[in-house]
């Protein structure tokens, strides 16, 4: 099974084969694994690397082990006419997401962390898939894996909107299907992989 880690706007691809394009293969190390620092050093110069091995899952895994797992949920609500909703948070055009906390089942969270950071309450419809973002957190100095899960949502009315400023965001907006495909432009890739997976669905 194919894996990709971002890192910001870069992505690390973990794989069996390999890929075409614009991606920078390296084969994983004698004893099967790659290192974080040394796929730092490569993305320090490509934008897109590829971890190419014959068993991809074991790699992954193995890198994933130098970092913190953290679960995290959020998602898409679409309302009654049909729009989207969008949060802008630090300077790009993002969406509702947050941990997921001690015995909460991850619908909730990402129900609950939509209504925190927009003012909208909604219920899950269905999952639309699962990114992995990689990061350093300063504030416990330690590297960060956050597995998001990513549900389309629904309300009914168009409801008013209430940014969570103490979050970074400046701005929530309901917009078209266009307007957030226009807008994905300056989206984190894993933003866009979430609005790709709900046109699809649609």
């Amino acid at each position: 099974m194919n894996r990709t880690v971002y890192f910001a706007d870069k992505a690390v691809l973990f794989t069996a084969e390999t890929p075409g394009g614009a991606w920078y293969a390296v084969a994983a190390d004698a004893d099967g694994g790659v290192s974080r620092d040394k796929i730092l050093n490569f993305l320090e110069s490509h934008n897109s690397v590829a971890v190419v091995a014959a068993d991809p899952d074991a790699v992954f895994a193995a890198f994933a082990a130098e970092f913190t797992p953290v679960e995290a949920a959020g998602g898409v609500v679409v309302n009654g006419c049909g729009e989207w909703l969008m949060i802008h948070r630090n300077g790009r055009w993002d969406l509702p997401k947050g941990h997921l906390e001690c015995g909460e089942r991850i619908e909730e969270c990402a129900a609950r962390e939509v209504c925190e950071e927009t003012g909208v309450a909604a219920e899950v419809v269905r999952p639309l898939c699962e990114t992995l973002h990689a990061y350093y957190f300063p504030k416990t100095a330690r590297w960060e894996l956050k597995r998001t899960r990513w549900y389309e949502l629904y309300t009914p009315a168009c409801a008013a909107l209430t940014p969570q400023t103490e979050e970074g965001i400046d701005a929530v907006a309901w917009c078209s299907p266009e307007e957030a495909a226009a807008r994905s432009a300056e989206c984190y890739p894993t933003v866009r992989t979430v609005l790709a997976c709900l046109r699809g669905g649609i």
